[in-house]
């Protein structure tokens, strides 16, 4: 359900599904703040690395030091770094290509031997997808998978580019708001990613927008700012796996995974800045059958 300002109100639905049921019921939703946890790796330089996942990738949040590299050998797919800070420097090569980013950005990284430098101390966040199965241990919610969750649809990856892979990066401040268009959304083969128009203070109680997906996963990813998730389970025929509504409240820098099929809805209860970005993994078919919605629909083409 859509405030009528809200884009996405003119969506056509896709047909609804019963939830699946298993033993263990609708997968609970799950939220990190980053800075209140261990991180995962420290490197000599001091970098912190934390690792949270979804059922079908992994997002490596990085607080990277200046002089200080992230490196991947012989990566077998292609992999996205986001770079959100409006004064980030860093350096990304991939074989023989570079690019010096002083921005934030989405730059999609191809397979093989990269590296990402900084610059000055920055943020990096990187996503992989689950065919890079060194990593996806490395996720503090690891165990949360052991098995698959029932009411996702596994990755299949969307068609690459037909000029091949490359370094390919996208400005997004240089990508102004556009009634109309939901956010600012770019798609891999494996990621659709949508970063969210700013909201300067308190979103409006009064014009939430409470929806749920059938099949995949929603990753929250906050970068600024406060905000409550809100997110009701839907009851099945057994009431031992019922949940009462939960309204998650997290700071910056945070992600939530939002399974299928809750009710969500996401609330910016800072007083100042509060920036959200959307992951999903696969892209979606809805935002990309939009005409204009995906920034970089020429690149990456639907199956």
């Amino acid at each position: 359900m859509y405030d009528l300002d809200d884009p996405r109100s003119v969506l056509i639905p896709l047909n609804a599904a019963s939830p699946t049921q298993s033993k263990s019921g609708i997968a609970e939703p799950e939220s990190v703040e980053f800075h209140n946890e261990e991180p995962a790796d420290v490197s000599a330089a001091g970098s912190r690395t934390w690792y949270f996942r979804g059922q079908n990738f992994l997002l490596a949040y990085t607080n990277l030091r200046a002089g200080d590299s992230l490196a991947r050998e012989e990566q077998p797919y292609e992999y996205v770094v986001l770079l959100t800070e409006k004064a980030t420097n860093v350096t990304i090569t991939a074989g023989k290509e570079a690019t010096e980013v002083r921005e934030p950005a989405l730059v999609v990284v191809p397979p093989g031997n990269s590296t990402v430098t900084a610059g000055h101390d920055t943020t990096v966040i990187r996503l992989f997808d689950l065919r890079t199965v060194d990593l996806m241990n490395r996720a503090s919610n690891a165990s949360s998978y052991a098995e698959a969750h029932p009411n996702v649809s596994p990755l299949s990856p969307w068609p690459s580019p037909a000029d091949g892979s490359r370094l390919r990066t996208y400005f997004v401040d240089r990508v102004p708001a556009e009634r109309g268009r939901f956010g600012r959304i770019y798609r891999t083969s494996s990621f659709m990613v949508n970063f969210l128009d700013v909201q300067e203070g308190p979103r409006d109680p009064e014009k939430l927008s409470p929806h749920h997906h059938d099949d995949f996963e929603q990753c929250s990813l906050s970068v600024d700012g406060t905000w409550l998730h809100h997110i009701r389970t839907p009851w099945t025929s057994k009431r031992s796996q019922w949940r009462d509504d939960q309204h998650r409240l997290v700071g910056s820098p945070s992600v939530t995974i939002i399974p299928p099929p809750t009710v969500h809805t996401s609330e910016a209860v800072g007083s100042g800045t509060n920036q959200l970005i959307d992951i999903f993994c696969p892209p979606r078919e809805d935002f990309s059958a939009k005409e204009g919605w995906v920034l970089n629909a020429e690149d990456y083409p639907q199956p």
